[in-house]
Parts: structure tokens; C-alpha cells; sequence
């Protein structure tokens, strides 16, 4: 048997549009009144997040100094995992149709993400995943654990994964972060690197995944041809 471990947000959960409005908002709360700054457009902006640009630095390339891109990136981190954002996200091009595929074929699908718990609950209820992901396939963090690095919490992840998953001759980690790459290195799982997430390929070339695909189609379709 196959296993497919993948992220959501990136290979399931299209977040740009998250990410864009929380950073118009941060942008308009620490402006001055008439202070003369820009706004970058969502493609400006997106480039800019997949290649790991400091939210203070985006801050400062808007126009706001020092003291207001610290605040900028402060009120950044605080806001883009709550709510109302997360009704912003859309699904990722291709999703439904790459479980199915992979469900259809046998494969046993489990979900590995950086969300916590109620996060994570309210995006399957929300695109109807329930039966892609029962709940001993869901692999995130507890609503009260304590964040470190998302390239450390996640190995943590992939270790209790493999403990409680029964055997399988196969196992694919598809993802779009260095944190996905680093947790199936470590435990000597294949990874996939999809780019239609959050890193560019430039970003995810560095961390050395087994290979690249689009998306979370490509990677099925070329899991199932393997």
C-alpha cells in the first residue's frame, strides 16, 4: 500500500488571499493619517512572502519606518491565523479532484499541518474533507501548544505519524515549506515539493526535496505512475 502525507495550506488550501488582506490591514493600522505610502498589489505581494521576505522589510518597502514595520509585522503575526481571515481561504486548484484520485486508488491519504486542532477543524467542515481525513489521518497541533519553529515542530509531527500509522511499503510527503522537507528527511520519507504554496522553488530548491511538482494533482498522478 501507498501513503500520501500532505500539507494543507499550499497543497490543499489556497491562502494568498489570507495573507494579502491581513497585510492591507496591518499596512492601513500603522500608517499615519496622509502619510504618503504603497500598496502593493496581491501579485506583488505574494512574490514577496514565497521568497521569504521579512514582514518588517515589506513594511519598510511600503513606506512606513522603523517603528511602524515593527509594529506592521507584530500585528501581522497576530492576526493571520484567526478569525474572520480564515474564511478567506479558497481551495488550492486541482485539490478534490487529487484525493479522489489518490482515495479511488487505494492510497491512504493523511493530513500533516502546522494548524492547530479548531484550525484545522474548521477548514475540513468547511470544504467538506471529512471523508478524505477521518480523525486518526489528522496529524496538527493542540489548540494550547506552544509554537517554536514550524522546521522543528513539524519532524515532531512526522515522528508521532509514523509510530501510530500502521505499515505501509510507501510513504510520499507532499508539501510547500522547508518544515515539510526537513520532517520527511529526517524520518526517510520521499517528499514532493509543490509550488503552489507559500515558498517559491528557489526557497524549497535549498532544502533538497526528492522532487518537484505543480501541484497536488501532479504529485498523485505521478505517485500512482511510480
Amino acid at each position: 500500500m501507498i501513503r500520501i502525507i500532505t500539507d494543507f495550506d499550499g497543497p490543499i488550501s489556497d491562502v494568498s488571499e489570507r495573507y494579502y488582506q491581513v497585510y492591507l490591514l496591518c499596512l492601513e493600522k500603522n500608517r499615519h493619517p496622509n502619510q504618503q505610502i504603497r500598496t502593493l498589489s496581491k501579485q506583488e505581494f505574494w512574490e514577496l512572502k514565497r521568497s521569504r521576505i521579512r514582514e518588517k522589510q515589506i513594511g519598510i518597502m511600503c513606506g512606513l519606518d522603523e517603528t511602524q514595520a515593527e509594529n506592521f509585522a507584530r500585528l501581522r503575526k497576530q492576526t493571520v491565523h484567526t478569525q474572520p481571515y480564515f474564511e478567506l481561504d479558497t481551495l488550492a486548484k486541482g485539490a478534490i479532484e487529487a484525493l479522489s484520485k489518490a482515495q479511488q486508488a487505494g492510497i491512504d491519504l493523511a493530513v500533516m499541518t502546522m494548524r492547530r486542532v479548531r484550525e484545522l477543524e474548521y477548514a475540513l467542515e468547511k470544504f467538506n474533507l471529512y471523508d478524505y481525513f477521518p480523525e486518526n489521518r489528522r496529524y496538527c497541533l493542540s489548540n494550547d501548544y506552544v509554537k517554536t519553529r514550524d522546521i522543528d515542530d513539524k519532524p515532531l509531527l512526522m515522528q508521532r505519524a509514523l509510530k501510530e500509522l500502521p505499515p505501509v511499503e510507501n510513504t510520499w510527503m507532499v508539501g510547500d515549506t522547508e518544515a515539510d522537507i526537513a520532517a520527511a528527511k529526517k524520518y526517510g520519507v520521499k517528499s514532493i515539493a509543490v509550488e503552489c504554496g507559500i515558498r517559491d522553488r528557489a526557497q524549497l530548491e535549498v532544502y533538497s526535496p526528492d522532487m518537484f511538482m505543480k501541484n497536488l494533482i501532479e504529485a498523485v498522478n505521478f505517485i500512482l505512475k511510480s
